[in-house]
């Protein structure tokens, strides 16, 4: 089994594409010794996102590192965000831009093809099935991709990011009062910062499976980590710090959804 799915009965499904930390036993010989060590993981966001499943919600997560292949690319590996750094399908550098593997290391084609086949394409399958079924049920669907990132990478982006960053493909992805609904719930905790299709605006998966039209609405949430856990080895996780985000993320949540249904009730 390459991912976890739990099958919730609301209609939403919540993905977290990058909180894998395994790399099997027969790649780590490829990557450099501190490759192991997974820093560039979304870190506890099944536990920040505990409340998901008490509103009924579906989760999918991967057990694999996002080293091993990207859930958040799209399979024919063309760059999310041109004239900006980007990792790939199959990640080369670490998000400080050193490279993740030994010399002579990385990938053929042929084994990106079977990364693909075998971890990629099985949690693309599960979230598209996830969608149908929900969507049948209820006659409409939201997807929330879930994902957190150290505040300050000078590789990917300048400065430090606002604490809250909402993606909807440029409006393309989620109806307008579910992305206005969303930012308005955000705006409701002012010790945090937020921003609506900023630097991130949702990548393969907000992209690919938001589809208005199609009664189907996606939005990422791309927060900085530092509002629920410490940024720096070894990582941990600060109850402090998730005592007070975890209601905002809630309160996000419920918004989007709670618009998704006014637009369908």
């Amino acid at each position: 089994m390459t991912f976890r799915l739990h099958q919730g009965s609301a209609p939403l499904l919540v993905s977290i594409p990058h909180m894998g930390t395994d790399i099997p036993a027969g790649l780590r010989g490829s990557y450099v010794e501190r490759a192991l060590a997974v820093e560039d993981t979304d870190w506890h966001l099944d536990r920040l996102y505990a409340f998901a499943r008490e509103l009924g919600a579906s989760v999918l997560q991967p057990l694999h590192s996002r080293y091993v292949i990207d859930l958040n690319r799209p399979p024919d590996d063309q760059p999310m965000y041109p004239g900006a750094s980007n990792t790939e399908l199959c990640p080369t550098r670490f998000f400080s831009g050193e490279p993740l593997y030994r010399e002579g290391g990385a990938p053929t084609e042929a084994q990106r093809r079977e990364r693909l086949r075998q971890y990629w394409q099985p949690y693309h399958d599960a979230l598209q099935a996830t969608l149908e079924r929900l969507r049948r049920q209820h006659g409409f669907v939201l997807l929330w991709d879930a994902h957190s990132i150290r505040s300050e990478i000078p590789w990917l982006f300048e400065g430090r990011l606002p604490d809250l960053n909402i993606g909807t493909a440029g409006g393309q992805s989620a109806a307008p009062s579910i992305a206005a609904a969303v930012v308005q719930a955000a705006a409701g905790y002012s010790r945090y910062t937020h921003v609506l299709d900023g630097r991130f605006k949702g990548g393969y998966i907000t992209r690919r499976y938001g589809r208005p039209a199609e009664h189907v609405h996606a939005v990422q949430l791309e927060m900085c980590q530092c509002t629920y856990m410490r940024e720096a080895p070894p990582y941990d996780w600060s109850e402090e710090r998730a005592t007070q985000v975890q209601p905002v993320v809630r309160a996000m949540v419920k918004a989007a959804l709670a618009a998704c249904r006014k637009l369908y009730g």
